[in-house]
């Protein structure tokens, strides 16, 4: 049994939920916890980083065979860094990806599961909170032969 299901076995309150946001288009990558404080913490990568005490609450995606895999969370954008650097995405055209952990407090050496690595498909900005959704690689309503036969690819097509 592994520690995570030791925890949630108990009904223990150890578990600390971190987000990693990240966009070309910004010059720095936001490391948020759901805490009042910082919490210092090794990714599964190696790389030890500090995420910053911050007012947000994640939901995570119910564990089913639906295919439609969304994480919502909630950022308390107190300061406005959350909407300019939003905008600035937009403005880019680029994409935010997301990278959720959980961590034990007493193992902060390695995420207790492993991390949800989602895309971002937007957001909304309600006063002083931005709430986004992310989701993962959508298979159910990807096309299938990925290769499509058009005219542009086979120009003999236009005479069937």
């Amino acid at each position: 049994m592994t520690a995570l299901e030791v925890v949630y076995a108990s009904g223990g309150d150890d578990i600390i939920s971190t987000l990693e946001i990240a966009c070309p288009a910004w010059n720095k990558t936001l490391y948020l916890v759901q805490d009042f404080e910082d919490f210092r913490a090794t990714t599964e990568a190696g790389k030890t980083v500090t995420f910053l005490a911050s007012a947000i609450d994640v939901a995570l995606p119910a564990k089913d065979n639906t295919g439609a895999q969304t994480l919502t969370f909630v950022i308390d954008n107190v300061t406005g860094e959350a909407q300019q650097l939003l905008d600035a995405s937009l403005v880019a055209e680029a994409r935010v990806t997301i990278v959720y952990r959980e961590y034990l407090f007493t193992v902060p050496g390695e995420p207790a599961d492993r991390p949800y690595r989602m895309t971002s498909f937007g957001g909304t900005m309600d006063g002083p909170t931005i709430q986004v959704e992310a989701g993962y690689y959508d298979l159910i309503n990807m096309m299938w032969n990925r290769a499509r036969y058009t005219t542009d690819f086979a120009p003999g097509l236009t005479y069937l």
